[in-house]
């Protein structure tokens, strides 16, 4: 029986749909991808690629589109062709959000005799995946517990979705993420809305730099033809300027809730001169803020012999108190200063302990809280004066964690601060210097011993 020419144009389009995601999009899924989801369908190509857009550019859309293809086609690099499986995931911070590019990958399928003839079964326990005739499997999984769900499983391609929500981007994308592709060689996606410049923006900035392994794109709402235009331009009309730009725009801009700036971090750590030893004829002062249950303590100290003021010293621990008055001590005798500790809770106790050293103290809870939004505006303002200098600091926690002293600025919010013992530390140093400038004299040099 000779073929009809429909089914000969249909084939023709099969075989030319494998390299191009845009033409299976059009001709099989019967969706029309807006400018800006084809230039993502046809660049996103890379073994990283981020796409930061604004609300309703369809990002969860393109993304539906992309795993499919990748999944149907099984596409990867061709020396891995001989595994086992082809394993696609897209992860986000909770279940209920990663469920939400998984639901549009199902309605895609759905009343399309032609793919749902490819899907063997689809579960929902205990994660919901997609199991195809063809081997592949995509799963919607969540990256709670600091990526631990995404344990046991090798993937071809991985979409980290609403990244910039993360709480521990840093450690699920290197430590665990990564891992999990290496052995095929497979791809990450990381889309999101911006959320501030946090690590997101900082990962977009590294692609941009290195393009032989990432590819960056921007996306905004209005590229998105089935928005409502009244929506829009409501939006546009009710939201303050910096929204726009987040969240219609999807671009980056400093969190307006981020107490500390990114471009103020960027200042004090250009003007470091590094940790250092003490100098003849420098003056010193240490701010400690100390452990509460599951919080660390955390000693720092200032060079304040001229501006901008320098951290030169630093220690973050957890121990017990013997250990953590020894270091106190030891940092006092090392460098000579003011010292002022958190009393807060302990009050008396650690002064009249370490009153060898004439600490002083500050209660964060005095005069109803006041006393901590004064520390905490003391510090701000430092900053936008540009009168502290900071290095890059890091620790390799217990559990494998990077933690650095830069995310902790990033992440310090008016209202969410409980567990920034080093902010509050430098805020507590930074508070010594502020009452020294109102009497110079309690700011001693430091004395060397002949």
């Amino acid at each position: 029986m000779r073929k009809s020419h429909g089914s000969t144009k249909k084939k023709k389009f099969w075989r030319k749909a494998i390299s191009d995601p845009v033409l299976f999009a059009k001709e099989f899924l019967e969706i029309e991808p807006h400018p800006g989801q084809i230039k993502w369908l046809s660049d996103s190509t890379k073994p990283e690629n981020a796409l930061h857009t604004g609300n309703r550019w369809g990002k969860s859309l393109v993304q539906a589109i992309k795993i499919l293809h990748r999944c149907i086609f099984k596409i990867r690099n061709l020396k891995y062709d001989n595994a086992d499986k082809y394993e696609a995931v897209n992860a986000s911070i909770t279940q209920d959000q990663a469920k939400i590019i998984f639901s549009n990958v199902i309605r895609l399928i759905k009343g399309k005799p032609l793919f749902e003839i490819l899907v063997k079964d689809v579960k929902f326990t205990p994660f919901p995946h997609i199991i195809l005739r063809n081997g592949a499997v995509f799963w919607a999984r969540s990256t709670q517990r600091r990526g631990e769900y995404l344990l046991g499983h090798d993937y071809d391609y991985f979409n980290f979705d609403e990244v910039a929500f993360e709480p521990h981007p840093e450690y699920v994308v290197n430590q665990v993420i990564m891992m999990r592709l290496a052995d095929r060689a497979g791809m990450l996606d990381y889309t999101s809305t911006p959320k501030g410049k946090n690590w997101f923006y900082r990962k977009c900035g590294e692609l941009q730099r290195n393009p032989k392994i990432g590819y960056v794109q921007n996306g905004d709402s209005r590229e998105n033809p089935h928005i409502s235009q009244e929506y829009l331009e409501r939006k546009l009309k009710t939201l303050s300027p910096s929204k726009i730009e987040q969240n219609i725009k999807g671009l980056f801009i400093d969190d307006a809730c981020q107490m500390i700036k990114e471009e103020y971090i960027r200042n004090a750590m250009t003007a470091s001169t590094g940790l250092s030893k003490p100098a003849p004829g420098h003056r010193y002062c240490h701010g400690w803020d100390l452990a509460r249950k599951r919080t660390f303590t955390v000693g720092i100290t200032l060079d304040i012999t001229q501006k901008p003021y320098q951290v030169v010293a630093f220690e973050r621990f957890q121990r017990e108190w013997k250990d953590v008055y020894s270091a106190i001590r030891r940092r006092h005798k090392e460098y000579g200063g003011e010292v002022i500790i958190d009393s807060t809770g302990l009050g008396d106790v650690v002064l009249a302990e370490l009153s060898d050293i004439k600490p002083q103290g500050f209660n964060f809870g005095e005069r109803g809280g006041k006393a901590k939004s004064e520390l905490i505006a003391n510090l701000e303002q430092m900053h936008a004066l540009g009168n502290i200098a900071y290095p890059y600091v890091e620790q390799i926690e217990e559990d494998g964690e990077l933690w650095t002293l830069q995310d902790e600025l990033r992440n310090f919010y008016w209202d969410k601060n409980q567990e920034c013992d080093a902010v509050m530390a430098l805020a507590l140093a930074l508070w010594l210097v502020r009452e020294g400038e109102k009497s110079p004299l309690i700011l001693l040099p430091r004395v060397e011993k002949i």
